[in-house]
């Protein structure tokens, strides 16, 4: 199937040659094209430009008029946990009640209340609610997600919930990345004796995932109550050593060190950074590591906002993903991310667009296949209802504003 859209009121996020990641002021830069068209062929972008210079609409089985619309890549979503069993919005309540996020861990709550149901939960029930929150999110715009295990913690459930992730990769249109993150907390039964739990991740579970190809990634919740740095080096140093790249939780509920361990074990992107002050940025600035905020997270607990506006003001690059996760935020509407990133993080629209495109899709590894409408890149795209500019997609917080979503070329409905 080739398709043309035309008549394009404004193709976001145009670029002939892109770059694999924008960082500082060039993140307030977003290259658009007025009165466009773009043509569409074996599921990857064939062409664009301005309406001028369109081609014959014969050479096309379908034509689409975006007349008064706009066109973006679609949403890459870095960071998400949207494999599970179920809701809990029972400590939503308890929150709102007065208990923090720690003191409803310690009563059972939080990664462990999820793991204890994950393992009571087939592996058909985990891939059918799953695959009903993948469609949820690809009507929302989102063409890319990367999936952590981490409810499971037991080698049984990690690599349930990671054969879970392969299936999905195998029947969803989206592009998935998988995520180990068997380090996403200490269970019950190791609190007296971590150090086990920690050997089980090295000698077990990881030789295991890394034989059968089941994860792209290795994820360690560095944080307080959680993996000390010195525990998340030697599990990001055995993931290495397995195929896995480190994409790591750092610094949402302190100054934990998790930054500068991600930094040196090379980690992909590190994810939260509600706590990022000057060694941060610093250690930052000399890598090749994407900063990625998630601002729902923060939004849902109630913790304070990462600095982004410092960030970018340093020449830091920052990706945005949805955290997708049944307790601390149950949505993947990445949208509203962007509305939080300029409410909450001063973000400027064209920033936090870039933010959920090309930032997003460097930190998933995938930029040179998402994240720009550029001839050779995947055909996934979303065309919006008929608005005035970009800035309406943050501004418009509570409204759904996507109209069409292609994903490779196809209509996804």
């Amino acid at each position: 199937m080739n398709t043309l859209i035309q008549n394009i009121k404004t193709i976001v996020q145009a670029v002939s040659n892109p770059k694999p990641k924008v960082a500082g002021k060039e993140m307030s830069h977003l290259p658009c094209i007025d009165n466009g068209w773009i043509s569409i062929e074996n599921g990857l972008i064939a062409g664009f430009g301005e309406m001028k210079d369109m081609p014959s609409k014969a050479h096309f089985d379908e034509v689409i008029n975006a007349n008064g619309r706009l066109v973006f890549p679609t949403w890459c979503d870095s960071h998400t946990h949207l494999v599970y069993a179920a809701s809990r919005e029972g400590e939503f309540v308890d929150r709102i009640k007065g208990l923090s996020y720690e003191e409803i861990a310690k009563k059972g709550g939080g990664i462990l209340n999820s793991a204890e149901r994950l393992n009571k939960t087939s592996e058909d029930g985990l891939f059918q609610s799953a695959m009903t929150r993948l469609d949820e999110i690809t009507l929302y715009g989102t063409g890319a997600v990367e999936i952590k295990s981490g409810y499971g913690l037991s080698l049984e459930g990690e690599i349930k919930m990671l054969r879970v992730i392969k299936k999905l990769k195998q029947h969803s249109p989206l592009t998935i990345k998988a995520t180990f993150l068997g380090a996403h907390a200490v269970p019950i039964e190791y609190k007296q004796n971590r150090q086990e739990y920690i050997d089980l991740l090295i000698n077990e579970m990881l030789p295991l995932i890394g034989k059968e190809k089941l994860a792209d990634y290795c994820d360690v919740f560095c944080d307080r109550g959680f993996f000390t740095p010195d525990e998340t080096n030697a599990i990001l140093q055995a993931g290495w050593k397995h195929g896995l790249q480190p994409k790591i939780h750092a610094n949402e509920l302190d100054y934990s060190g998790g930054i500068q361990v991600g930094v040196k074990n090379k980690a992909l992107s590190v994810d939260h950074l509600e706590f990022t002050g000057d060694e941060e940025i610093k250690a930052l600035l000399s890598s090749e590591t994407m900063p990625t905020l998630l601002p729902s997270t923060a939004f849902f607990l109630g913790l304070h906002y990462p600095p982004a506006r410092k960030m970018i003001e340093a020449g830091l690059p920052i990706a945005l993903a949805t955290d997708y996760n049944p307790g601390s935020s149950p949505s993947g509407r990445m949208a509203f991310i962007l509305s939080l990133a300029c409410v909450k993080l001063k973000m400027l629209p064209d920033e936090a667009i870039n933010a959920a495109t090309v930032n997003s899709a460097y930190a998933m590894g995938i930029d040179a296949t998402h994240g720009t409408i550029t001839v050779g890149k995947k055909a996934s795209l979303f065309i919006t209802k008929a608005i005035a500019n970009y800035n309406l997609l943050p501004y418009s917080f509570g409204s759904d504003l996507i109209e069409t979503v292609i994903i490779e070329g196809k209509k996804q409905s």
